[in-house]
């Protein structure tokens, strides 16, 4: 266990962002189904909280990987999530966790900013930069379970603005310079999650919507799901990597705003795609966390 924990990829916040997500999704399914994908989230974020806690050290080293550094967001965005599982049962702690995980994401974007953006590289930038400062309106998509709509509309445009302002450069630096890492080809799936997840925040935060808003991001969603299922069949033969937890929740933010869209059968479809997306990097994570730590233990 001490193993297990102690090689945890920081990336798996992603797969427990995810779940989190998709228990929402599914909730007409049943609260069964619900309770049970956020249970699987908790205990993933409770074995990432323990690996902080005991070695430290993997959060600078987190940080000193554009990548990882982007991907770490995902731990409060998972909080805020989560959040809306507990108000029902206790507003003060939800909202409690809430604030917490919008706090640590408000500073994630500080120390991102400063490291990144201020010392700007292209060859640094990666698709995971819509994690740090997009991510954030996943305290709009919750904000609804804690009265919180308002916050939530201005996080929303915080938000949007981001996503505008990072695409060209995300685009240029993909375009341009390439990724050519297996480990990070993974990530161009991130580029299906910020108009998805600006989109899901817009219609939780505002009773009033605007047509042109709306339409402007669904068609980026669209154009981002093709763009990124080309992509995916493009890198079908690498390996696993932890990076594939970029697989899972633009898939899921998806189908989650889409879902009011009525396009056709746009969101069955999407909403298809994230289950099985997710539990196959489930699945593919636990088969690697046990080989690597079957590795160890032969080798002592």
């Amino acid at each position: 266990m001490v193993k297990l924990i102690k090689e945890l990829p920081i990336p798996v916040s992603g797969v427990a962002l995810s779940l989190a997500a998709m228990g929402n999704l599914l909730r007409p399914y049943g609260e069964g189904v619900r309770y049970s994908l956020g249970s699987l989230s908790l205990i993933i974020l409770a074995m990432l909280i323990i690996k902080i806690v005991s070695y430290p050290k993997c959060l600078e080293q987190g940080f000193s990987n554009p990548v990882v550094a982007g991907v770490m967001a995902t731990f409060p965005m998972t909080l805020m999530i989560l959040s809306t599982y507990i108000a029902p049962l206790s507003s003060v702690v939800g909202k409690g966790i809430y604030f917490l995980g919008l706090g640590i994401h408000v500073f994630l974007i500080v120390v991102f900013t400063i490291k990144y953006l201020l010392n700007f590289d292209i060859k640094k930038v990666f698709p995971t930069h819509f994690i740090v400062y997009v991510g954030v309106v996943c305290a709009s998509v919750a904000s609804p379970a804690h009265g919180m709509q308002i916050l939530g509309q201005y996080l929303f445009w915080f938000g949007l603005v981001s996503y505008v302002a990072l695409l060209p450069i995300v685009i240029y630096r993909v375009a341009k310079e390439k990724i050519n890492a297996d480990p990070a080809k993974p990530t161009m799936a991130i580029f299906l999650a910020p108009p998805s997840l600006c989109l899901a925040g817009y219609f939780s935060s505002f009773a009033t919507r605007n047509a042109y808003i709306t339409s402007f991001l669904g068609v980026f969603i669209v154009a981002s799901l093709v763009f990124v299922l080309l992509y995916m069949v493009s890198i079908r033969s690498i390996g696993f990597y932890p990076s594939f937890s970029a697989f899972t929740f633009p898939f899921v933010i998806s189908a989650i705003a889409t879902k009011p869209l009525n396009i056709w059968i746009l969101s069955p479809i999407i909403t298809f795609l994230a289950i099985t997306f997710v539990t196959f990097v489930l699945l593919s994570y636990i088969r690697f966390m046990t080989k690597l730590t079957s590795q160890e233990v032969l080798q002592n």
